[in-house]
């Protein structure tokens, strides 16, 4: 997690980027970009004999969902998600099936019907891969594959490779790394004879003390492996958050107000961080381009100064793997004063977007029950939320509307254009909490670092030149109220 401040930039952020050096998200950008998956490299099934690692190699993929509920609009709008997602892993999308079901199949997850039919496209299409919209269980993926003949993948395993591609501080590395585990234990396996194998069980000249008995299997062996390695690296991720707890409480003794970014992944999170900070975060139009928090400090238009963190993007059924190993990094959420819940007002089903945010966040904070206070608030009180529409410059005018009458308490910006980002500063203004004390000082001219903290940590209300220093009228938090007692001043 990058936890880097900086002092927001001029309001020279929206220059054009040909007139300044490229910023590190921009160049992270690029060095994305120049990266591509290799095309024509098959991943039909073959007899192999050691443990398939299921890593994924995808190219040419046939989409497929149930649908069990909800409208068929909803129903499109989540093939067509996972249709991005395929797309962000580096694959070629040829061709989506929706099968109309009361409830997943339980042996091959779109009945044996249909999955003939499936066999058939994907022979038609060239396919190599199929990847499903929904958790299969490792009997379904065994099943399907056995039918359609070429590799099957589900959106848990898709996502997980976004993220694995997408990964690039240690502890985002660690955190994908562990999801992929947990999520392959159960998965394991192979081909022919390889994973009944045993280690051990060999008497006479090729035994001895120790080595007796039924042994382990190739598969038991790469099991114990798997756990090892995953209890290693809970073990880093806990030294790691250990660190960040840190700077956290670090920001906490200064009451400096902190606000968390939340929303729907492409939603224009890390967009608005920059627009509202000046910072240079990679920004890129595609699903879960960030997954490392990054924490910069903004100033509010009072000349009170507030930290802001973007968070990991969240998604409709986002893999409960992914919500356990990054729950670290989440705790921001839980340590926020504010959640600025972006929405992308250009999206045919913002209000899902919202739904699907909240079921995260909740989930999140019942974790977190139990555990550290939240620091302005009551103890375990989850903090405010204010909802923000963006991208309104290419929304629908008709669906602003509505949106309009249904969120009647949100803030409609653009974080391209900046049209709107005046008005969120002011809403920001009024909803952070302000310094608690009232204090008048007379400052020496010698004490500048006395002056520097009540600029940056409080609000000034009045501020003069006298003689003997300066004269403020200002309110500060509690924590720097003694520092200043001495210079009281009684007009």
């Amino acid at each position: 997690m990058t936890n880097s401040e900086q002092t927001p930039a001029s309001p020279s952020a929206f220059e054009s980027r040909h007139d300044r050096d490229p910023s590190v998200g921009e160049l992270q950008l690029e060095d994305r970009s120049s990266l591509k998956r290799v095309a024509g490299l098959s991943t039909e099934l073959t007899d192999v004999t050691e443990v398939e690692y299921r890593q994924l190699r995808l190219e040419r993929v046939v989409l497929v969902g149930v649908w069990t509920s909800g409208t068929a609009a909803q129903a499109e709008a989540s093939l067509a998600e996972l249709a991005a997602l395929a797309e962000t892993a580096g694959s070629e999308v040829l061709e989506g099936l929706i099968q109309r079901r009361d409830k997943p199949d339980a042996s091959t997850y779109i009945g044996s019907g249909k999955a003939e039919e499936l066999r058939e496209v994907v022979q038609a299409t060239g396919a190599d891969t199929v990847i499903c919209d929904g958790e299969l269980t490792p009997a379904q993926l065994t099943a399907l594959e056995k039918v359609v003949k070429v590799k099957v993948v589900d959106r848990t395993a898709l996502i997980l490779d976004i993220f694995a591609q997408h990964a690039t501080s240690r502890e985002g590395k660690a955190q994908v790394s562990l999801a992929q585990m947990e999520y392959m234990l159960p998965r394991l396996r192979g081909w022919g004879e390889s994973m009944s194998r045993q280690a051990g069980g060999r008497a006479g000249s090729n035994g001895g003390v120790g080595l007796r008995g039924p042994g382990e299997t190739k598969i038991e062996t790469d099991r114990r492996r798997i756990r090892e390695r995953m209890a290693k690296l809970r073990r880093e991720i806990k030294g790691m958050k250990q660190a960040r707890d840190t700077k956290r409480t670090r920001r906490h003794r200064t009451e400096i107000p902190a606000v968390a970014i939340v929303g729907y992944t492409n939603a224009g999170k890390s967009s608005l961080l920059n627009a509202l900070t000046g910072s240079g975060v990679l920004v890129q139009n595609a699903l879960f381009a960030t997954l490392d928090p990054t924490t910069r400090r903004a100033e509010l238009p009072d000349g009170r100064e507030f930290v802001l963190t973007d968070t990991v993007g969240f998604v409709r059924h986002l893999p409960t793997q992914l919500v356990e190993a990054f729950r670290s990094t989440l705790e921001e959420v839980t340590e926020a004063d504010l959640l600025l819940h972006v929405v992308d007002g250009s999206d045919p089903l913002p209000l899902d977007q919202i739904k699907a945010v909240r079921e995260v966040v909740t989930e999140v904070l019942r974790e977190n029950a139990g555990g550290t206070a939240h620091v302005h608030g009551s103890p375990n009180s989850a903090p405010a939320e204010l909802l923000v529409v963006n991208k309104i410059d290419a929304a629908d005018p008709v669906m602003l509307t509505q949106l309009r009458g249904a969120l009647p308490g949100a803030v409609f910006v653009s974080a391209r254009t900046g049209e709107g980002l005046a008005e969120l500063q002011s809403v920001l203004a009024e909803r952070l909490p302000r310094p608690d004390v009232e204090v008048s000082v007379l400052l020496p001219y010698t004490r500048g670092d006395l002056a520097a903290r009540i600029h940056s940590d409080g609000q000034v209300l009045e501020s003069a030149h006298e003689p003997h220093g300066t004269l403020i009228r200002a309110r500060v938090p509690r924590a720097l109220a003694p520092a200043l007692a001495e210079y009281a001043h009684r007009s």
